[in-house]
């Protein structure tokens, strides 16, 4: 494997893992994802360092190590950027917008090369890892979560098993090849992210593979909570409101663990930022969940749910089992910050997206227009004031730009799987595989 573009971090920041169920307290000594004994709660990493120190921008995303549970710096990341908006900030009257970008924006610095705030999952997990783990990490996606663990993965020599719909392979795109450490392997037509998800956990089964664990790994929070760092850091204080929409609901899950982190630091104020967070409707199972107040997901019938999701212009939102129940979740998150699930239409979605590029002249991804209108939306209900300081999440841009700029390579299936494959076909299918 190709490990010379790894470096150990000289001065990594000490942490230890928490349950937030009970309190527990355990050394990551291993890929820890969930406390023993306690099947329905979060790990929680705290950090030694309760006052964030910058790294500087030379260190891209590892700006932030000092809350991130790292044993090693990767190569090529970037940070979000944040900035005041003037554009739309005067479009929707607004006096304090914040925005903070994640993508592809070379006139703000914004250098993710994979367009989405996935990126920032992805160096903070591969980081986590320890350098020459011979194990190959799993990770099941509807898109740019994919594209950004095969990018950091490829050009960093890790072993990386991918598991998609087979109708979201349009999202690996990259402005050169991967590398042979990287496979991929398709859920067949008319399959979802979930159906993904249960490939992935079949994968999981077989020896060698290792899970990466989605919301329950800390690493994964931790990483999209650099957000949240962003912004707090540049403009010197905690927001008001955070606007974001959310499909698992893992970033905003990681903007509140941020958030409390950032209270205890003690130099950016005590506010807990109420949490705007947004579905792209009619795939709406958090939002119904939250509107009644109730710590369970509605019900819904797996046809049914394929059959809402393939309506949403936002597939990344689509995930049919969240971490919303889960103690740590977004229940608790929203009982404890504050805030509201709004529904957004595909129309009102569009809207958004061209008023941004209107307004602040970059592209947008579907899902962070859902955050847009969701803002707008707020505003014309009176859910929010025009003075208050907020903060939009805008979780992937650029991709317009970028695929201007660079001609494109699309990644291809090592094979196709049926949508409910038997486990011994998984397995033998994967043992052929070559990841080195």
């Amino acid at each position: 494997m190709n490990h010379h573009t790894t470096s150990d971090l000289s001065d990594p920041a000490p942490y230890h893992l928490e349950s937030v169920g009970s309190g527990a307290v355990f050394p990551d000594h291993d890929w820890m994802l969930d406390p023993p004994d306690e099947p329905a709660t979060l790990l929680r990493a705290v950090y030694e360092r309760r006052q964030l120190r910058l790294r500087g921008p030379g260190h891209g995303l590892y700006t932030f190590a000092d809350w991130l549970p790292l044993r090693r710096q990767l190569q090529g990341s970037a940070a979000p950027v944040s900035y005041r908006s003037s554009g739309l900030a005067g479009a929707l009257g607004l006096d304090d917008l914040w925005i903070t970008f994640s993508g592809y924006w070379p006139e703000r610095a914004a250098l993710m090369r994979t367009c989405s705030f996935k990126e920032t999952e992805a160096f903070a997990v591969c980081g986590r890892l320890k350098a020459g783990l011979d194990k190959v990490l799993v990770v099941a996606s509807a898109g740019n979560t994919a594209r950004s663990f095969a990018r950091v993965c490829s050009d960093n020599g890790i072993p990386l098993l991918l598991c998609i719909p087979e109708e979201n392979m349009d999202a690996l795109w990259f402005d050169k090849p991967l590398a042979a450490c990287v496979k991929v392997l398709a859920t067949a037509a008319g399959s979802d992210y979930y159906d993904a998800i249960h490939l992935s956990n079949l994968a999981c089964r077989v020896e060698g593979f290792l899970p990466e664990g989605g919301a329950r790994n800390v690493a994964r929070r931790d990483g999209m909570g650099t957000t949240v760092l962003s912004a707090v850091t540049t403009a010197g204080r905690i927001p008001d409101y955070y606007f974001q929409a959310v499909g698992s609901g893992t970033g905003a899950i990681a903007a509140w663990e941020a958030n409390l982190r950032l209270i205890a630091d003690g130099r950016f104020g005590h506010t807990k930022m109420k949490l705007m967070l947004s579905q792209n409707a009619p795939f709406q199972p958090m939002t119904d969940a939250w509107r009644l107040k109730s710590r369970q997901l509605p019900a819904m019938d797996e046809d049914e749910a394929r059959r809402l999701a393939g309506k949403i212009d936002a597939k990344v939102l689509s995930n049919r089992k969240p971490p919303y129940s889960v103690r740590g979740g977004l229940f608790d998150a929203l009982s404890d910050a504050g805030g509201q699930m709004l529904a957004i239409t595909n129309d009102e979605a569009r809207k958004a997206s061209s008023l941004f590029q209107e307004k602040e002249g970059i592209d947008i991804h579907p899902a962070a227009a859902v955050a847009v209108a969701s803002l707008i939306q707020a505003l014309e209900n009176g859910d929010i004031g025009r003075k208050t300081m907020i903060m939009l999440n805008i979780t992937g841009g650029g991709e317009a730009k970028f695929k201007e700029t660079f001609p494109l390579i699309y990644a291809k299936a090592e094979t196709i799987i049926p949508i409910d494959p038997e486990p011994d076909f998984v397995r033998e299918i994967l043992i052929k595989l070559d990841f080195s």
